[in-house]
């Protein structure tokens, strides 16, 4: 090793110095019999922040001296001792595995996605890795770090802070650094699907009260702001990546788990590490305020290039930032296929750069501030096939204030649906799911429930509780009912006497059409109807009981979530090669 650790002594190039181990099945880093000792820095931090993840953070794999703790070869009797040959790991057969076993093996988290992915690529990487990477509080504003049992949120955080060599030429170089990408990752449960949502940064949104860190460890509220661009949720009056986390929050309803956040250094180095990304052009650009300059077909870019590519807008779409971030969608979406492909993960040259760039690229939250957590999360990622990634962006309308056009405002119509999906874990994409015979058993009982004849609207006799909505969700819920579906013959109950997650309704046998019928009003499930008894209700007459739990989201809006993405929502998935126009 070099004084700077990058891996290289005299004329031995790194990816020399990667070889299989037959008892684990994994490559390790082995370094020469002339360097026993490591010559790597430590990592920079003196103490490690504590996780809150539910995950137990990985091993990093120490370099290991050839011969070490692997049997030497067998020799005749007699024979005198012989020198172990470089690279040689004992004597027994190990069965060979798959190239695409080996590349999850290798690469850990190549497929985490776009900065997690050249991370967690480097895994077994040497420790001086984690001296890289800088870590931020999350100052309570996440969940508290990613669970290997739960479906994942990642906010994606790209700032216009013109830091690194040569960024200052690239519009405002005194920029404090605003949310100007911004992407929620959000990973299935199952790991079988993914969808990036791009948060516009002309978004007007409101920005809330925000706790944060200073950098002499004291804590400091920024205050909130109302109706104002989302880029100002990073960077304005020292807001720090927290209170992005925050505001996304307050627009979706989805807590990130983690954050990441990348500079313009960030699309420079990674797409240099894998050699370039191939892009596509259904048209020549050139654009002088990205200094984009291309002809119209393929081209693989990296570097300036790739950085002007992702900061063009003009020369595209409508000319705006909306078609600034339909680019950025499919230049990741092409660098995620590089990562991807046999080129990049059987390259230990390539990985190694990618290592390198990744985590000098990336400011985590400090629940991700070492190689070892950063290959956990890669592992759960790179489950992933690319073809269920799905890209999509809050859906948005013009902002009806404003007579010159700079501003976007939630599309009321279809915005909510898109979150609800995420929320509940829904893929924008067909995949197939594995189900269990008693899980199968269980829908089909459910959706039994919903099946048979209905009773007219006005014949159905409810009483809606409180079980856990906002205050006024009962009365406001009755209304509608009364006044919009027909269904006269209801009243509220008041409060229930426990708070419930999802809202159900219980019924006795004989109510079991008017259950349908409100179902249906409602948009509630099967698992949501509790077969079981009538109550009397204020007139002494039997009546069926609906209790709105916290999942209750206002009065007339359907307690079904939504199986696909509403008409009209742009959506693209990351193995489809679009060119721009």
């Amino acid at each position: 090793m070099d004084a700077q650790g990058r891996g290289r002594a005299g004329d031995i190039d790194p990816a020399d110095q990667w070889v299989l181990n037959p008892h684990t099945g994994e490559y390790e880093l082995r370094l020469t019999p002339s360097a026993p000792q490591s010559g790597v820095p430590g990592p920079r931090r003196s103490t490690p922040a504590p996780s809150r993840s539910g995950t137990p953070a990985g091993r990093t794999t120490a370099p290991v001296a050839p011969g070490r703790d692997v049997p030497p070869p067998r020799r005749r009797r007699g024979a005198p001792p012989e020198e172990p040959l470089p690279g040689r790991r004992g004597r027994r057969p190990v069965k060979k595995k798959s190239t695409a076993k080996k590349a999850v093996l290798w690469t850990g988290g190549t497929m985490a996605f776009v900065l997690i992915a050249a991370a967690g690529g480097g895994y077994l990487y040497i420790r001086h890795l984690n001296g890289n990477i800088t870590s931020v509080s999350d100052d309570g504003a996440s969940t508290g770090g990613f669970q290997s049992d739960k479906a994942i949120n990642i906010l994606l955080i790209g700032t216009d802070k013109r830091t690194g060599a040569g960024n200052e030429s690239y519009g405002d170089k005194n920029s404090v650094g605003h949310a100007d990408t911004t992407i929620l990752l959000h990973v299935s449960k199952d790991r079988t699907n993914a969808t990036a949502l791009s948060i516009p940064r002309d978004l007007i949104v409101n920005v809330p009260d925000c706790p944060t860190t200073q950098d002499d460890g004291s804590s400091k509220v920024i205050p909130g702001s109302e109706n104002v661009r989302f880029n100002t949720s990073l960077g304005q009056d020292g807001r720090t990546p927290s209170c992005t986390v925050r505001t996304v929050t307050e627009l979706t309803g989805i807590q990130a788990d983690n954050f990441m956040v990348a500079d313009f250094n960030a699309v420079k180095t990674l797409t240099t590490a894998v050699g370039g990304v191939e892009i596509c052009l259904a048209k020549d650009i050139d654009d002088k305020d990205s200094k984009l300059k291309l002809s119209k077909g393929k081209h693989t870019i990296s570097g300036e290039d790739a950085l002007a590519f992702v900061r063009t807008r003009h020369s595209v779409g409508f000319g705006g930032d909306l078609s600034r971030i339909g680019l950025q969608q499919q230049f990741l979406s092409a660098l995620m296929r590089k990562l991807k492909s046999n080129d990049t993960l059987t390259s230990p040259t390539k990985m190694l750069k990618l290592a390198e760039a990744g985590t000098k690229a990336l400011t985590v939250d400090s629940q991700l501030d070492s190689i070892s957590k950063l290959k956990d999360l890669g592992l759960e990622l790179g489950k992933l096939n690319v073809k269920n990634l799905t890209f999509t962006t809050v859906p948005v309308v013009d902002n009806p204030t404003e007579k010159v056009k700079a501003t976007v405002v939630l599309n009321d119509a279809t915005a909510p649906t898109v979150f609800d999906m995420i929320k509940n874990d829904v893929s924008f994409t067909e995949v197939k799911k594995k189900a269990s015979a008693s899980k199968s058993a269980e829908a089909a009982e459910d959706a039994a429930r919903l099946k048979g004849t209905k009773s007219a609207a006005s014949e159905v006799r409810v009483r809606i509780l409180n079980g856990g909505a906002a205050a006024g969700s009962a009365q406001a819920e009755l209304e509608y009912l009364q006044n919009e579906e027909g269904v006269l013959k209801s009243e509220n109950a008041g409060n229930a006497g426990t708070s419930l997650a999802k809202t159900t309704l219980e019924y006795a046998p004989d109510q079991a059409d008017q259950a349908r019928r409100l179902a249906d009003i409602l948009g509630l499930s099967g698992a949501q109807l509790k077969p079981g008894k009538s109550v009397t209700n204020s007139q002494g007459l039997p009546t069926m009981t609906l209790t709105l739990g916290k999942d209750f989201k206002g009065a007339g809006v359907s307690f079904t979530t939504a199986t696909k993405a509403p008409e009209g929502v742009q959506q693209s998935t990351a193995d489809k090669v679009e060119c721009a126009k």
